[in-house]
């Protein structure tokens, strides 16, 4: 692993840099919580004015979809690129577009799509006018994904689906769903699935927001009732669903971002608790000023791990239980963190809403958000699976 920029690295990194400094708007530099807030109620769309015209200022330059192929509308970077881009924009806590649209339908539909299906949604995704949900977990169909019950049956020129899909995220201001169905009930479970590409404005389906411990409605369920889905939308082809879903689990990052994002919570944790000592308990207490030490070296290994999983990528290779080792490493993190920040400032600390919140409750909602961390992604039980037999050899169970 070379921690140096090539010179070509090292000239793109300032350019990114420079075209952050020049074009980055004001009120994102006022509020640097914005890169981190989830706007429309997660990061799959922003109303707001300001951000749509960030998004055409990215889209310009292929930066909204930098990994996308340039006649797709994206920059075509190169894993280096892509690295250097992701990280520069999160230290300089650059809100992006993003969600399920960029993140795993755009990229789906560019390995696996018709050439119709590509010219009918790719352009919606890069504008950020097409919010996505995605439509795989099942109330008994979660970390074992193949055993999903939601039927899709042909008839005619349309797949009829019921079912039910559940920790569907942005379901409640989604536009579109890839969704994955069963479409022959008789073939072993990982060969009758099917994918789809689905408008959710289509008659019989109807989605509830669940509401978290934070009071916040990120994600939703969603039921299909004698939903008709043209014949057209089936991505790829039918029964060949799940190899098209691993295709759409592949399009994971370095995590760069995140491991970039883990170390600044610490910084700024390390900030505002020196900065309001009759809050914080850290000039009193030795012991909590070893655990945020502590917690600033894990996020420093954070990001060693990134850099391993990118240097791999850039060999050609693709990571498999290294990527889990830094998803499993980065997830729990996020929770000792948070656990820190509580004890940090003591009751103060758990208040969500008043005068007292510390962080106008910040904190108190990032400790109960950071409990579906070790979930969301795969369990931490899967990821520590992941490493046990594909990274260690251990025999499965």
């Amino acid at each position: 692993m070379d921690f140096r920029d090539s010179p070509e690295q090292a000239t793109f990194r300032q350019t990114v840099r420079d075209f952050i400094a020049a074009e980055l708007p004001e009120e994102f530099r006022r509020n640097p919580d914005a890169a981190t807030r989830r706007p429309g109620q997660g990061p799959y769309g922003d109303a707001s004015g300001a951000m749509k015209e960030w998004t055409k200022t990215l889209a310009s330059r292929g930066w909204v979809a930098p990994a996308w192929p340039k006649e797709y509308g994206g920059a075509g970077m190169s894993v280096m690129e892509q690295f250097v881009f992701n990280e520069e924009m999160a230290v300089g806590r650059v809100p992006r577009p993003g969600g399920i649209g960029l993140g795993f339908a755009g990229p789906t539909i560019i390995v696996a799509g018709t050439e119709e299906q590509k010219q009918k949604y790719i352009p919606g995704i890069l504008s950020g006018d097409d919010i996505w949900c995605q439509g795989f977990s099942e109330p008994g169909s979660g970390s074992d994904l193949a055993s999903l019950q939601t039927r899709a049956v042909l008839d005619g020129d349309d797949y009829v689906v019921n079912g039910q899909k559940i920790w569907t995220s942005g379901a409640q201001v989604a536009h579109k769903m890839i969704l994955l169905a069963r479409t022959d009930p008789e073939a072993p479970k990982h060969k009758g699935i099917s994918y789809f590409l689905v408008d959710m404005r289509t008659p019989g389906i109807t989605v509830r927001p669940l509401i978290n411990m934070a009071g916040l409605a990120g994600f939703g369920e969603v039921f299909f009732e004698d939903v008709r889905v043209p014949r057209a939308e089936l991505l790829g082809e039918e029964n060949r669903g799940w190899y098209i879903a691993t295709t759409t689990l592949d399009f994971e990052r370095s995590s760069i971002g995140s491991a970039v994002g883990v170390q600044q919570q610490v910084e700024d944790l390390i900030r505002y608790a020196t900065k309001h000592p009759e809050i914080s308990r850290l000039a009193s207490q030795r012991a909590l000023r070893y655990e945020l030490a502590d917690r600033r070296v894990e996020a420093e290994v954070a990001r060693m791990l990134s850099y391993r999983v990118v240097s791999l990528q850039d060999r050609g290779m693709i990571p498999n239980y290294e990527a889990s080792i830094t998803k499993l490493f980065s997830s729990e993190l996020g929770q000792r963190i948070s656990n820190t920040a509580i004890r940090i400032f003591g009751l103060a600390g758990q208040l969500v809403g008043g005068e007292r919140a510390v962080r106008r409750g910040n904190y108190a909602r990032g400790y109960m958000l950071a409990l579906a961390s070790t979930i969301a992604g795969g369990t931490s039980e899967v990821q520590r699976n992941i490493i046990a037999t594909r990274g260690l050899g251990l025999p499965r169970d």
